[in-house]
This record gives structure tokens, C-alpha cells and sequence, in this order.
């Protein structure tokens, strides 16, 4: 009945092609059952109640096989009471069920068209013929076997060998009496004769590190896209960002230290984003990652929200919280490398599959990671899944995609002959650019309400230029040069300012050639950097006010705002992962004052358009004087399409400049809409009540405002209608 080749193969787990062997199958005019079934003792096939044949062992083997009689000349359902010496029990046969794909899905899959492959791949729950169960679909072309193993059959690749779907690739099998909450992995094994454990590269659950298991999960339903959310997130929106950390933002010292979920953070974190005004939060990576010090930023499982704080569900209630409070909420997202775990996707099939073969092209230098391989149509398709996974099943208002600037270019980070040129010689990383321009049609296309944003260092043109102009097709690049000149500027003693002037004026120089968010981000409170209020020279009084005149000129200048958490209340330490944020520093008066600063500022931007409607522009901003580096003193004006203005003026000096004059184009009464010297925040209460214009002409205007500039802050005035 069996050759010798064949029982020992399947014995071994070794058999390419076990469906073929296992199961009911037609020979000679009869109906034979096979089953391989270790540790069992007896095996009958059942029909309803009833026994239909006893399967005879094979010698020497865990393999049991019988004809049945002539009773049954066609295949039918059937059972397997299984006799495993301490007890009985009914299984259906997973061997008895037919392919999980269809003929179209496999095609789509391979040609790379399926934009939402996490629909088919991976764990899904599933009824066939009736049955309950969960169907497995994984894709690893140069594996020699794949076996679907977990608690419920101790591990073994010998009980659930998949099904090979031809030169797709893809191995497959439905696998009855499965349901939610069980752990599995994929067992490969290689060309070689390795074995290799791997997590479910589609999981959309997994186990809390340190255990590396995925877990079977139902997916979540479509996130129904809304105009509300597309008005929220549109280019000419007040859009202020709240970067967070989720496990170190609060947690709970009276319970061990431990993490908040994902619904407590949603009852806590929300209220208090929405009380300071800020429209959307965006959460460094949230994919389930292994090394906690990572902070995200190496993920495994990028189709699995980590279960450090809760479920699937969970975090999607977490989304739908916001939503309901009118916070949208972005992601940090990782497709430019993924860690080397052996759980992971390095060497996935014994083969670099997601990665480059040749580490020129697929090592990470910088972090001692690996580089997708963005030229095979599977990876792209699996990234590109991704993006859309987290929009439409969990509501995510957009992505800020880390470290693009190591993907565009081949030689990133690496010294001459350490990197291989591109087809024509160059540098830039061909196949990642295409990648990204893929990305965001197809994000654009499919979730128009949702926005793209680059974190892109480098002088990359058009990234946030749309694709029909020759552009990436990013909605917003991070400002990361208005980032370093201006931490640079405040850094500097207030007397030198004058030396660095260009710093501050520098950055209106090209502020429009992109669609530009100003970061003060995690990065630049990390890796001996310090806090952002520990950047600030002089005594506490002149730290807290440069901070708060630093505060108030970015909000002022044009760019959409993200400020990482801590940074609205002043903390004063560097950020750790590891803990809580200082929140007892809310206590003292300076650092309230600057909370409240920040509530304010969030407050004035959202309800002036002038500060929000042509950010991106060039005619929503006119200088007044740039020029006076004598007195470290910037004047701007913002403008609103209806032609509304705000006057922003920063003095980064600690002198009060009383009798400052600046030219206004237009006549009336200015009132402060803000000052960060004010008595409120913690200044000394220098300002301005209403002011009248005067017939005095000024920086090429016709009129003019004659003000107390006080010290060390900025101030917005508007036409007191």
C-alpha cells in the first residue's frame, strides 16, 4: 500500500506532498482512508454514529490505513475516532478538505495585484463543508515542507503537513476544530533539511514577548471611512500632533510598573489630548516587536498590534474612542527593515525571501537589521497590504513612514564599496522608490481621507509632491533641517543669538518646496540629547521662557505641528522607555504654565485660519523684518485665504524692547491673541493691551504698531474686528 520511501518520508515530515497520500482517495474502484497519526493507538473511520472501517497500522510506523468496504464507492464525509491508549476522541480529518484558495486568489497573489493579500494569507477563521475551523495560508516557494504546528498537536510538523499550491509558492490547509486564542507557527523545512519555527508573517495576533507564538485572531471588520475624518485630515486643516509612546506615557508604579491597555489608555490618554487641543495622536509602532528597547521601531509581526496592552479589539476601541472625541490617530510605520529574530522573516523558507541575499543590499548597518527586498512583486504586495490593513481595519488616519531616507538611497550609511550601484550607475535605491510611489496610490486611491508622511532627512526632491508631477506622493515631509537649526539657535546663549540669526530666517527659504510638519519628536529627546526644556541656556526663569518663546514661533510658522509627549508640560529629564512620564512636575507653576501655553497655542491655530488654512503656501506668509539680529528679533505675518491675518513677533533676547515699531498693511485695532511672557504661563507679564495702528509708515507699509516686545517670547496679534 506504501512504499518504503513514502512511509518513511511522512514519518520524517519530510513529504512534499502529503495530500496526496493522506485522506480519502479513489484506487482501483475503491475508497482508501490514510492518516497519519503518532502516539495513537487505534484508528475508525466514522460516518454520523456509525463505524464504517478500523484502520490498520502500517509496521513500524504511526501511519494507519483501510479500504472501505463496498458499501461507499463514493468519497463522503467522515470522522476519525482516534484511540490514544488513556482515551477516545472524534477528530475530523484535515486531510479530508479541499483547497483553502481559489484558482484567482492564488493567481492575484503571485502576480503581486492582490493589495490586500492579509485577506487570504495567514490565520482565518472559517467554515468548510460545514466544519468550524481555521484556515492557513503561508507563503514560502523554496521550502521543501511547511507544516502548521501549535498546543493542539504538540508541535508536531509530522500531523498538519500543507498542501503545495504549484509554482506559487503558497502552502495551504484548513484545519477543523481550530478556533481564536490558539497558538501556531509554521514549521519549514528547507532545502537543506533544516527546520526553522516561524511566526505567521500575517498574524493579526501574537504572543507577549518574551514567547514568539502567533495566535489565531478574527479580523477586524472594515473601518468605515467617514468625510469628517477626510475634512480632518486635509491639507488646509489645524493639524497638531501628540507623539506617544504607549508604554511609557503613564503607567501604573502601585502595580508593579506595568503598561496601561489599550482601553485604559483610551479612557486616560484621549481626555487629556483633547483637553490640550491637539487634533490627532500618532503612536510610535505599535506592531508586535520582541525587544521592548526598540521602542517599536523593529517589528515581527507588522499585521499584529502588540498584545503588551490588549487585544485587536482593543486597540480598535482605542481608535474608535478617539474618533468619537474627534482625535484622528497616525502611526508610526517600519517598512524599511525588520530585525533578524529567528521567528521572524530573515531567511524566512531557508532563503532570503524578504530580504536581499547579498548584504550590500539587505543589511542595515545602522541597526543591525535587514533590508526588504522591494524589487519582488510579494514583498511590495506584503507592505503595501500592510499600509492598507491598519486604515481600513482599524480606522488609522495615516502613516508617517520611519526613516525614509535610508530606503531612497542605496549607499545610505555606508562607506565606498560597501553598497552596489543601481542599474544606471547611481545611488538612489530604484525599487524603493517605486515601492513608495506604489504605497501611496494605492493608500490615496483606496482611503483618499487618509494622509502619508515621510520621515526624510536628506534634500530627496518633490516627496510631497503628488505623482502625476514626477513626486513621491507623501502629503507631508518632517522638517528635519527647521528642526536642527532651530534647537541649534536656542541652544545658544541669548547674546550670541545674533551670530546665528540665519537659523531662524534660513528655514522660510524653502518652506514651501515641500508640504512640511515641524517635529520636536522622540529623537531629540533620547541618546544623551537630554529634554527639549534641558536644550534652553540661562537660570529656570530664562529656561521655561525660552521654551515658551520657542513654542510660541513654532506654532507661528507655517508647518503642521507634532511635539512629543513631555514636551507639553516641560520635562525635564530624557525620555525612558522604561517609565512613566514625570507627571509630578505639573505641580510646579513653570511647568503648568507651559501645559497651559501649549492648550493655548493648540487653541489660537485651530480657531485663526490665518495660522492653519495656507500653511503650505507661500501666500500665507509674508516677513515683516528678518533682518534685525541686533536684537534677535522675527516679525512675520500669517494670512488666511479670506485675507484674516495673525502678526507673530519672537524677541530671543531677555531684554523687553518697549517702542518696537513694525509695519502692518492694514489700519485698526491689534489685540494679543497670545503672549508667552504672560503672568498665566509663568512670564513676566510684559504685553501689549489694544493697539492702534498709526499713519507711521514702516518695513515698506504704510502704517504701523509701536509695541512693548517683552523678553525672551513671542506674541500674536490680530485686527480686533
Amino acid at each position: 500500500m506504501f512504499d518504503h520511501k513514502t512511509i518513511a518520508a511522512l514519518m520524517q515530515g519530510d513529504h512534499g506532498d502529503p495530500f496526496s497520500v493522506l485522506g480519502m482517495h479513489s484506487q482501483d474502484g475503491e475508497l482508501v482512508v490514510r492518516a497519519l497519526l503518532p502516539g495513537a493507538v487505534g484508528v475508525e473511520v466514522i460516518e454520523g454514529a456509525r463505524t464504517v472501517a478500523s484502520l490498520e497500522r502500517i509496521e513500524g510506523s504511526d501511519l494507519f490505513a483501510a479500504t472501505l468496504p463496498g458499501t461507499h464507492p463514493q468519497p463522503f464525509p467522515y470522522r476519525l475516532r482516534v484511540d490514544w491508549g488513556s482515551h477516545q476522541q472524534e477528530v475530523e480529518d484535515p486531510y479530508r478538505f479541499g483547497p483553502v484558495l481559489g484558482e484567482m486568489d492564488i493567481w492575484l497573489l503571485s502576480e503581486g495585484t492582490h493589495y490586500r493579500p492579509y485577506e487570504k494569507l495567514g490565520a482565518h477563521l472559517a467554515d468548510m463543508d460545514g466544519v468550524t475551523g481555521v484556515n492557513f495560508a503561508v507563503w514560502a516557494p523554496n521550502a521543501r515542507r511547511v507544516s502548521v504546528v501549535g498546543s493542539f498537536n504538540n508541535w508536531d510538523g509530522r500531523r498538519h503537513m500543507m498542501r503545495r499550491r504549484g509554482e506559487s509558492g503558497i502552502w495551504e490547509m484548513f484545519i477543523p476544530g481550530l478556533a481564536a486564542g490558539d497558538l501556531y507557527k509554521f514549521e519549514i523545512r528547507t532545502q537543506e533539511g533544516r527546520l526553522l519555527l516561524k511566526a505567521d508573517p500575517f498574524a493579526f495576533r501574537a504572543e507577549l514577548r518574551p514567547d514568539t507564538a502567533s495566535v489565531v485572531a478574527g479580523l477586524m471588520p472594515v473601518y468605515p471611512s467617514t468625510s469628517e475624518r477626510r475634512l480632518a485630515n486635509s491639507l488646509g486643516a489645524a493639524i497638531s500632533i501628540y507623539e506617544v509612546h504607549l508604554g511609557s506615557w503613564r503607567r501604573v508604579p502601585e502595580q508593579g510598573n506595568r503598561w496601561l491597555t489599550y482601553r485604559e489608555l483610551a479612557a486616560e490618554l484621549i481626555p487629556y489630548v483633547k483637553d490640550l487641543g491637539f487634533t490627532h495622536i500618532e503612536l510610535l509602532p505599535v506592531s508586535e516587536h520582541p525587544f521592548d528597547g526598540s521602542w517599536g521601531y523593529q517589528p515581527v509581526g507588522l499585521y499584529a498590534p502588540t498584545s503588551r496592552f490588549g487585544s485587536p479589539e482593543d486597540f480598535r476601541h482605542f481608535v474608535e474612542t478617539a474618533h468619537a472625541a474627534g482625535i484622528g490617530v497616525l502611526l508610526d510605520w517600519v517598512p524599511g527593515h525588520f530585525p533578524s529574530d529567528a521567528h521572524g522573516l530573515a531567511n524566512f523558507d531557508g532563503s532570503c525571501l524578504y530580504e536581499h541575499a547579498d548584504p550590500r543590499e539587505g543589511f542595515h548597518q545602522d541597526w543591525n537589521t535587514l533590508i526588504f527586498n522591494y524589487g519582488r512583486r510579494e514583498v511590495l504586495n506584503y507592505l503595501v497590504g500592510n499600509a492598507l490593513y491598519w486604515i481600513e481595519r482599524f480606522g488609522i488616519d495615516g502613516l508617517r513612514v520611519d526613516a525614509v531616507a535610508s530606503m531612497l538611497y542605496r549607499d545610505y550609511s555606508r562607506k565606498e564599496g560597501e553598497w552596489i550601484p543601481n542599474r544606471f550607475g547611481g545611488r538612489e535605491n530604484l525599487e524603493a522608490i517605486d515601492f513608495l510611489r506604489k504605497l501611496n496610490e494605492i493608500v490615496c486611491a483606496e482611503r483618499p481621507e487618509a494622509i502619508m508622511i515621510a520621515e526624510e532627512s536628506t534634500s530627496f526632491p518633490q516627496v510631497s509632491r503628488p505623482l502625476e508631477m514626477g513626486g513621491l506622493g507623501f502629503h507631508y515631509k518632517w522638517n528635519m533641517g527647521w528642526m536642527n537649526d532651530t534647537l541649534k539657535y536656542m541652544g545658544e546663549d541669548p547674546v550670541h543669538r545674533r551670530y546665528h540669526h540665519d537659523k531662524i530666517s534660513f528655514g522660510l527659504a524653502y518652506a514651501f518646496s515641500e508640504n512640511f510638519m515641524l517635529p520636536l519628536s522622540h529623537d531629540e529627546v533620547v541618546h544623551g540629547k537630554g529634554s527639549i526644556l534641558g536644550r534652553m541656556p540661562g537660570d529656570e526663569w530664562q529656561r521655561f521662557a525660552n521654551l515658551r518663546a520657542y513654542y510660541g514661533f513654532m506654532w507661528g510658522h507655517p508647518g503642521k505641528k507634532l511635539l512629543f509627549m513631555g514636551c507639553e508640560f516641560g520635562q525635564t529629564g530624557e525620555w525612558k522607555v522604561e517609565r512613566s512620564l514625570d507627571w509630578h512636575l505639573l505641580d510646579r507653576a513653570p511647568h503648568a504654565g507651559v501645559q497651559r501655553l501649549v492648550r493655548d497655542l493648540n487653541a489660537v491655530q485651530c480657531h485663526f485660519p490665518a495660522l492653519h488654512e495656507l500653511d503650505l503656501e507661500g501666500r500665507g506668509f509674508e516677513w515683516i523684518t528678518y533682518e534685525d539680529r541686533d536684537n534677535s528679533v522675527f516679525s512675520f505675518i500669517r494670512k488666511a485665504a479670506n485675507g484674516d491675518t495673525v502678526l507673530v513677533l519672537s524677541n530671543f533676547t531677555p531684554v523687553p524692547r518697549h517702542g518696537y515699531r513694525i509695519g502692518v498693511a492694514q489700519e485698526g485695532r491689534y489685540r494679543e491673541i497670545i503672549n508667552t511672557d504672560a503672568a498665566i504661563y509663568g512670564g513676566s507679564g510684559v504685553g501689549n493691551g489694544l493697539l492702534q495702528s498709526e499713519t507711521f509708515p514702516a518695513h515698506g507699509r504704510a502704517c504701523s504698531l509701536s509695541l512693548s516686545v517683552p523678553p525672551l517670547a513671542t506674541i500674536m496679534l490680530v485686527l480686533d474686528h
